[in-house]
């Protein structure tokens, strides 16, 4: 990806990113339960008129921006938060959005002119002093669960005007910058309504209508029922929403939210079916399965404090012999039947500058041998305990297969003893950041289609992970592919950075990865649109018609 020339806008950012549509059919994933229903039978009546129903298991976190990093909360906040840049509905070109034009005036200086007239649904205007507000929250709060890793190369944020914003970055020519916009660090909040210092409250926000996206929030009921109305003053990128009434209905369960969309109770089903429950939907009369391109990563994350090893050494060691280990073609076919495929690297396939460094280094197929040499080089005595956390919820009801499975994998070489639990997702999300996991599940889902999306959340110091990952090495290179213009050594650098995790840290362990899926009725529009390579979920574009 090349740097704007100066005076040119960020519109000539378009990713690279069309390959990603090679990736392997997923299921819909990375789903939190959360519907207040509690009898597990279906949650809705027939969706009728031109209002429009979502059904999903995606849980929400927080709609304060600054307190998450997930991807049911942020599927709220890209309908209702003004950003400075976006991507349109069918497109993988970043754009102005709340702002009119953003460049880079200087190599460190990225310039955004925020649109003229812009107020938040409150009535409240929305300035520049606003966007400097929002950032520099995210940064100072700092919530081990929000976004604040994706703000590592920010500097300061200055607000000379009304309708100026100039981003100060610690090193030059940042090529993911004018991308980090449209992420969870990008929503613009409104600095008469939120704290500076503290995390609004879920009812708060809603309360202080501060909203300026395509849709305002009428009510909210977290994780059961949010329902939405186009706001009028919305000027961006995402278009003029082709349905005025959004309800988002949030379910406890993947079987329930099939049941709704079989019965065609809901209008889309967004979020987390299973394998087979696609596969029955599918054929189903009057039912459509939408795929999109992908980008999902299903990971293990070593904390390298707590694991068990009592030497760095002896900790790479056991991670090596874990990598050595697990089979991902069993994990594919026999848990996921082949909608997720086997992930090779830290990076998924299709994105420029991915390779496969872990079936390079470890193998296609797993060997008792290798890690069994690896444990005996190191001193190590075997079975080596391991306590293995995953989330049931959070990431779709097969995680309890696949981690089963996992287990079953290790303890079969005879190398490995694993304790396996799982946590529900609120608290799961607070205790991995507070060192009770020592090995534990996560899943990724792009905030941007750039391979350093996977780089410098995971690997640079204070990432998003938390698990006490810092090489000075990792960090220089995540540097220098950050803010390298030439595209082929650009690559060159996100290769090295693969296999040096692969080979000499591996502080997570890629699985498995996929693409994106929703399933609608035959009446609805819009739906492919919006499962575009920017991975993000907008309504603007979805109807019934």
């Amino acid at each position: 990806m090349s740097v704007p020339s100066r005076g040119r806008t960020a519109r000539v950012f378009s990713t690279r990113t069309a390959a990603v549509s090679l990736m392997s059919v997923a299921a819909l994933t990375a789903a939190a339960c959360g519907s207040g229903r509690t009898d597990g039978g279906g949650e809705g009546g027939d969706a009728a008129g031109d209002a429009l129903v979502v059904g999903t298991t995606d849980q929400v976190y927080s709609l304060d921006p600054a307190a998450s990093y997930d991807n049911g909360s942020f599927t709220i906040m890209n309908q209702v938060y003004p950003f400075l840049m976006n991507y349109a509905p069918g497109s993988d070109e970043l754009q102005p959005d709340a702002a009119e034009s953003c460049e880079f005036s200087q190599p460190t200086v990225y310039t955004c002119t925020l649109k003229d007239g812009l107020t938040f649904a409150n009535g409240n205007a929305l300035t520049s002093e606003d966007v400097k507000f929002s950032f520099d929250r995210i940064v100072s709060i700092d919530d081990p669960n929000g976004p604040s890793s994706l703000l590592a190369n920010l500097d300061s944020v200055a607000a000379p005007d009304d309708r100026t914003v100039e981003f100060t970055l610690k090193a030059p020519n940042d090529q993911t910058f004018p991308q980090v916009l449209a992420t969870n660090t990008g929503p613009i909040v409104d600095s008469q309504v939120f704290s500076a210092d503290a995390i609004l409250d879920d009812d708060a926000v809603v309360a202080g209508k501060p909203f300026a996206g395509p849709y305002s929030i009428d009510s909210y009921e977290k994780n059961s029922l949010v329902s939405f109305s186009a706001f009028d003053g919305y000027q961006g990128v995402l278009g003029t929403p082709k349905t005025s009434s959004v309800t988002l209905r949030t379910y406890t369960s993947a079987d329930n939210l099939k049941l709704d969309m079989q019965n065609k109770s809901i209008d889309v089903a967004w979020r987390s079916l299973t394998p087979t429950d696609i596969e029955s939907l599918e054929g189903t009369e009057g039912l459509t399965v939408h795929e999109g391109p992908g980008g999902e990563l299903r990971y293990v994350v070593f904390n390298l404090n707590t694991m068990p090893g009592g030497t760095p050494e002896q900790k790479l060691a056991i991670r090596k012999a874990v990598a050595a280990s697990v089979d991902r073609d069993a994990l594919s076919e026999n848990v996921y039947k082949g909608t997720f495929t086997p992930a090779w690297s830290v990076v998924p396939s299709g994105l420029e500058g991915a390779n496969t460094a872990f079936k390079d280094i470890y193998g296609e197929s797993p060997s008792k041998d290798e890690a069994a040499k690896f444990l005996s080089d190191a001193g190590i005595q075997t079975p080596v305990a391991v306590n293995l956390q995953y989330n049931p919820d959070h990431y779709g009801s097969s995680s309890s297969e696949e981690y089963a499975a996992v287990k079953a994998q290790l303890e079969d070489t005879g190398l490995f003893t694993v304790n396996l639990q799982s946590t529900e997702w609120n608290t799961y999300n607070k205790e991995r950041v507070a060192d009770t996991y020592p090995v534990y599940q996560l899943g990724w889902f792009p905030d941007f289609p750039d391979a350093d999306n996977y780089l410098t959340p995971f690997f640079a110091p204070d990432n998003f992970l938390q698990n006490h990952f810092d090489n000075p090495e990792i960090t220089a290179l995540i540097d220098a592919e950050r803010t390298e213009t030439d595209e082929a050594r650009r690559s060159e650098i996100i290769g090295e950075i693969q296999t040096k995790m692969a080979q000499d840290h591996v502080s997570t362990l890629p699985l498995l990865e996929g693409k994106q899926i929703a399933i609608s009725t035959d009446s609805v529009t819009g739906v492919d649109e919006t499962l575009d390579a920017s991975f993000k979920f907008r309504f603007t574009p979805i109807a019934k018609g």
